[in-house]
């Protein structure tokens, strides 16, 4: 789940254990019985305390635990500040563009992997790019006309 900001800004989170550098999307699970945009918002405020609107599906891939897929969406956070879920997030952040760029290329963070939908709705979608490419598995293209499959 990418969260942006009224300043177009996106937030990546460290899960609690993950190795120090290592940033991704939000990610959760859905209850039984919810909606996914549900979802989508319930997790967002447990993991790191913030309201969202505007729940867009941007595409899915399969995921390779037992009865799991991995479904992608974006959302616009109604405030920036943060309150983290401790037992689930070690460390979140706001990036711009630019400075998501420069750490990458300095090293000190690392992106999800390329065959992983993180790292085309963390960097491909937020960065510009209108393609969603999941390598391997399958092909998603977002129109920016296209209404949200929720």
């Amino acid at each position: 789940m990418s969260v942006i900001d009224d300043q177009d800004r996106i937030l990546l989170a460290r899960g609690a254990g993950w190795g120090t550098g290592r940033f991704s999307v939000l990610a959760g699970f859905l209850e039984p019985g919810e909606s996914l945009a549900a979802a989508v918002a319930r997790e967002v405020h447990e993991e790191v305390g913030l309201v969202v609107r505007d729940v867009e599906y941007l595409g899915d891939q399969p995921w390779p635990f037992p009865n799991s897929l991995m479904v992608g969406f974006t959302a616009r956070a109604t405030a920036s500040d943060l309150r983290l879920q401790e037992s689930e997030i070690a460390e979140a952040r706001w990036f711009t563009r630019e400075e998501y760029r420069a750490i990458l290329a300095a090293g000190q963070v690392s992106a999800s992997t390329r065959l992983s939908i993180a790292y085309e709705i963390d960097w491909g979608r937020w960065s510009g790019s209108a393609r969603i490419s999941f390598s391997s598995t399958a092909e998603v293209v977002i129109n920016a006309g296209t209404p949200p499959c929720i």
